[in-house]
């Protein structure tokens, strides 16, 4: 066993269920065929990490898919106790350093999860701040529970009132590169994820239920 874990969260792939802003502008279709994508860019990204994988499903096991890996559901009525509670788990099961991440970040890789992973040899805590005003990436090695509780999650203040909580606390923490992550139809045409990668548009545009 590792000392250092890394969770990634991820959906149950279902029509409805993924990238709902996405899906607003491409349709529900479409924006499956765009998560599972990102999915695969994150996968990707994690099977060379020097560390354990933990898998976190929304709703339910699926029994086919990241065969190699440790799965588990989801628990807490809403992100923060979700997070918090995936966090216990590692913590008590003798993790020294946990990150985890997100599955929809086209441009996430290695290099990243290994920087949030170090950054807890002299840190408490480690964020990956998307440009949107949250965070990709959150790491710790002891269970801090002001990070999870009373958040504006999913809005763009979300880094700025947990940063402000750390500062006033005087808990440390180190900030990595900020990425981009994809939640809107804007997001996902100013990506390079989107514009190198031909088959994809034309997928879409096939299966975009909202101009058929």
């Amino acid at each position: 066993m590792s000392k250092d874990l890394v969770i990634v969260f991820v959906k149950n792939i279902k029509l409805g269920k993924v990238k709902t802003r996405l899906a607003e502008t491409i349709g529900d279709r479409a924006a499956i065929e765009v998560y599972s994508k990102l999915v695969d860019v994150t996968r990707k990204a994690i099977e060379n990490v020097n560390a354990d994988i933990r898998i976190y499903f929304s709703e339910s096991l699926e029994n086919g898919d990241w065969q190699e890996y440790y799965k588990a559901v989801q628990k807490g009525e809403d992100l923060g106790e979700r997070m918090r509670n995936a966090f216990e788990e590692g913590l008590n099961d003798g993790y020294e350093s946990i990150v985890l991440i997100g599955s929809d970040l086209p441009e996430i890789d290695q290099e990243h999860i290994t920087s949030g992973l170090n950054a807890l040899n002299n840190k408490e805590i480690v964020f990956g701040p998307a440009l949107d005003g949250g965070y990709y990436l959150v790491g710790l090695s002891t269970l801090h529970d002001e990070l999870f509780e009373n958040k504006p999650w999913s809005q763009s203040s979300l880094l700025e009132v947990t940063l402000k909580e750390l500062d006033d606390k005087k808990i440390s923490y180190e900030l990595l590169k900020p990425l981009n992550d994809i939640d809107t139809f804007e997001d996902l045409v100013a990506s390079n994820f989107y514009k190198s990668n031909k088959s994809l548009i034309k997928r879409i545009d096939q299966l975009n239920d909202k101009i058929h």
